[in-house]
C-alpha cells in the first residue's frame, strides 16, 4: 500500500438520508422494487433470521441502476448535450447505458480489458447505438483514468460509480425499500464495499431511521481500499490489488464514501466479531471464500451470484449472529460470465484445502509414476493435473501434479507419505510467486 500521498483533511460533501428521499421519487419510474427473501439455509445455518435482498433481480441485474439514472436525472440540457463518459467493471455501465438510451443522451463508457463477455454484451445491449463501449487497462482505475482524460478532452459530463453524493444517494435507496419491507430497521445490514457509494448511501439512510442498526461493509481482501482509508485516517491507494472481484476492486476508496462512512465512527473489524447494536463495521474476506459461497448459492438456491454479488453472504460467515436476530444481507449482483466458473471452482477448492499443487522429480526409470500413485496418493485423492517434461540428459523430470483431496484433513496425511516416499516433491504455497506462474 502506498502511503506517500496526501491525506484530504476536509471531507468532502456526504449523503443525506433527505437525498435518499429525493433520489426515490426520482428513479421509481425505471428501478425494480426487488424481493426481500428469508433464506432458510442461512437461518438454520447461523440461527438468525437472514434476508437476502436481491438486488441481482434488478432490470440491468445488480444495484448500480439506481445511483447511475439518480445522476442521470439531474443533469442540465446542456450536459446532457455535451454527452457523458463513465468508467466501470461493468455493472455501473449498464446503469449508465440503460439511462443514455431512454434519456437519448449520447455515451462513452470506459471498461477494463478483463471486464467479462457477458458484460459487456449486455452494455451494449442496454445502451444500443447511443453508447460506445472502450475498453482501457486492466483494472477499474485504470479504465478511469482513461475516462477522465476523455472528460478533459472533450468536456463530456462526468458519472462517476461511487464517488458523487448524487450516485450515492439513489445507491441508498435499497435501504429505504428493506426498512418498507421489513416494517423496520434490521438489527444488521451487511452490504458489499468496491467503492463505498452504496454502503455509505444505505447508512446514511438507516442511521435517520435507526441508531441500533449494525452496518457491515465487506471488500474483497485483495481490494481492501477502505480499511487501509480507515487506517491512514483518510484514502490512500492500494499499489496493487487482484481483480478477480471485478465489481468491487477498486484501488481507491471514494471520498464521498470514505466521510460519510468515518462520520459514522466506522472502523476495522477483528474477525470473527460479533456485531453490536449502532456499530459501523468493515471487514474482509479472502476471494477463494467468496467462490464457495456463489458455488453453494447456485447450487442450493439456483441463486447466480457474481463475485461482488456475493460478499455480504461470505462476509456473513466472518460474524457470530445474535440468535434470533434480524440480518440483510445485499446480494448486489448477477452478471457472472459462466465462462469464469472454471476459475470459480479452483479458487473454491483451494480456499477449501481440497486442491493442491506440488512440483516432483520423478526419477526417469520404468515404475516412477506407478510409485508415486501406490506411495504417495491416498485412496481419496484424484489428479486432477499432470504436466510432464522428460529432460534424456538428466536422472529426474519434472512434472507439475494437481491433487484434489476429498477431505481438507487429508494434506497432512498427504504431507506425511511424501516424506517417507523416495520421491522428491515440493509443495507450492499457494499466494506465492511460483504457484501463480506455475498453475
Amino acid at each position: 500500500m502506498s502511503t506517500q500521498e496526501s491525506v484530504v483533511q476536509t471531507p468532502e460533501p456526504v449523503v443525506t438520508a433527505a437525498a435518499v428521499e429525493g433520489a426515490a421519487a426520482r428513479i421509481a419510474p425505471v428501478v425494480s422494487r426487488t424481493p426481500l427473501e428469508l433464506h432458510p439455509r442461512l437461518c438454520e445455518m447461523t440461527g438468525a433470521q437472514v434476508y437476502l435482498k436481491r438486488e441481482d433481480l434488478q432490470s440491468v441485474r445488480s444495484y448500480k441502476i439506481r445511483g447511475a439514472y439518480n445522476v442521470m436525472a439531474q443533469l442540465s440540457d446542456a450536459e446532457k448535450a455535451a454527452g457523458v463518459v463513465a468508467a466501470s467493471a461493468g455493472n455501473h455501465a449498464q446503469g449508465v447505458a440503460y439511462a443514455c438510451k431512454r434519456m437519448q443522451v449520447q455515451g462513452r463508457i470506459y471498461v477494463p480489458t478483463t471486464t467479462p463477455a457477458q458484460k459487456r454484451d449486455r452494455i451494449r445491449w442496454h445502451g444500443g447505438a447511443w453508447v460506445e463501449l472502450i475498453a482501457a487497462g486492466d483494472t477499474y482505475d485504470a479504465a478511469a483514468a482513461a475516462a477522465q482524460a476523455d472528460v478533459a478532452r472533450t468536456s463530456a459530463t462526468w458519472i462517476h460509480a461511487f464517488n458523487d453524493p448524487r450516485t450515492a444517494a439513489g445507491q441508498g435507496t435499497i435501504a429505504r425499500e428493506i426498512v418498507e419491507q421489513l416494517g423496520r430497521a434490521p438489527d444488521v445490514l451487511i452490504a458489499p464495499v468496491g467503492g463505498a457509494g452504496c454502503v455509505a448511501g444505505m447508512a446514511a439512510y438507516l442511521r435517520a431511521a435507526s441508531d441500533e442498526t449494525c452496518i457491515v461493509g465487506v471488500e474483497p481482501a485483495g481490494a481492501a481500499s477502505l480499511a487501509a482509508a480507515l487506517r491512514a485516517g483518510g484514502p490512500v491507494t492500494l499499489d496493487t490489488i487482484d481483480p478477480f472481484v471485478d465489481g468491487a476492486a477498486v484501488k481507491r476508496i471514494g471520498d464521498v464514501g470514505y466521510w460519510t462512512l468515518a462520520g459514522f465512527g466506522a472502523r476495522v473489524a477483528t474477525t470473527p466479531t460479533s456485531p453490536e447494536p449502532g456499530q459501523l463495521l468493515v471487514t474482509d474476506v479472502d476471494e477463494g471464500a467468496i467462490c464457495s459461497v456463489m458455488l453453494e448459492l447456485y447450487q442450493n438456491e439456483g441463486v447466480i451470484a457474481e463475485p461482488a454479488g456475493a460478499l455480504s453472504v461470505a462476509g456473513m460467515h466472518e460474524l457470530r449472529l445474535q440468535p434470533g436476530s434480524t440480518v440483510v444481507c445485499l446480494l448486489s449482483g448477477g452478471n457472472n460470465d459462466v465462462s469464469r466458473y472454471g476459475e470459480i471452482i479452483e479458487r473454491s477448492l483451494v480456499h477449501r484445502g481440497l486442491k493442491h499443487y506440488f512440483l516432483v522429480a520423478f526419477p526417469q526409470e520404468p515404475g516412477a509414476l506407478r510409485r508415486f500413485l501406490d506411495e504417495v496418493l491416498g485412496p481419496g485423492d484424484d489428479i486432477t493435473l499432470f504436466e510432464y517434461v522428460k529432460r534424456n540428459n538428466r536422472e529426474t523430470g519434472q512434472a507439475l501434479v494437481g491433487i484434489q483431496l476429498s477431505e481438507s484433513d487429508g494434506l497432512g496425511p498427504l504431507m506425511d507419505r511424501i516424506r517417507t516416499s523416495r520421491l522428491q516433491c515440493e509443495r507450492l504455497e499457494p499466494g506465492s510467486p511460483a504457484y501463480r506462474y506455475l498453475t
